[in-house]
């Protein structure tokens, strides 16, 4: 696959500044760089940095201070709450580092979880999660709980769910976490295979050396500031 040289993101003069009873935090500091449509992006930086702040802002999950987030087109930063919710449902796919599934529903429910908010039918809404189940190699495994999966598997039922929806974006915020080194290996895999197959734009933070190198293009955060990209894997 080629990628893109169009931006899908495109991040102008971004801060973010946190208060802490009489003192402020900046957290970002006139942030600028693109990301490109079908690009693999991983974040790096020690804790603190910005990093996850930055993800949530570009997940439009968080609020920057000043700045513009362009998304798709979208000028994502002068949304109300409401066009950024429906916005978030429409366009970004979400993996947490803890899974975030709902322990009394099954692994295809909480996949279906979020086309409640479409049009779909009923058998619509099932027929799409078993779809993104057996892209992550879980059609086996559809009526299993959480509690009844092992912890690669309950990420892979959240990286189903998280593009189900054939979201815009595909956010991931220390996605491998949890797990253990096999697991986590498998877990990158699958979003490397996402990218390079399907095209999707990923952007992961990671302090995991080995998580990053599945990359296509590294950025440090440190304090707040954005290093150049480092290109890596070519496309």
């Amino acid at each position: 696959m080629i990628k893109s040289a169009t931006p899908i993101v495109e991040i102008r003069h971004l801060s973010k500044t946190y208060i802490r009873g009489d003192y402020k935090i900046p957290v970002l500091e006139d942030i600028t760089f693109d990301v490109m449509a079908g690009e693999f992006l991983a974040l790096m930086g020690p804790s603190g940095s910005g990093k996850s702040t930055l993800l949530n802002l570009i997940a439009g999950i968080d609020h920057a201070d000043s700045g513009q987030i362009i998304i798709g087109g979208d000028h994502i930063t002068s949304f109300s709450e409401t066009q950024l919710s429906l916005w978030r449902a429409n366009h970004v796919g979400f993996i947490f580092q803890f899974y975030n599934l709902i322990p009394v529903l099954t692994a295809l429910e909480n996949v279906e979880l979020p086309l409640h908010l479409t049009d779909l039918s009923r058998k619509e809404r099932r027929e799409h999660a078993a779809i993104a189940l057996s892209l992550v190699n879980l059609k086996n495994r559809m009526d299993h709980y959480p509690g009844q999966l092992s912890g690669g598997e309950q990420q892979r039922v959240a990286i189903a769910r998280a593009v189900v929806t054939d979201p815009t974006i595909l956010v991931a915020d220390e996605p491998t976490g949890d797990l253990d080194l096999a697991s986590a290996e498998d877990i990158l895999s699958l979003m490397e295979q996402l990218n390079l197959q399907s095209g999707m734009t990923i952007i992961m933070v990671t302090h995991d050396p080995r998580a990053a190198e599945k990359a296509k293009v590294l950025r440090h955060l440190e304090k707040g500031v954005l290093s150049h990209a480092h290109f890596q894997n070519p496309y």
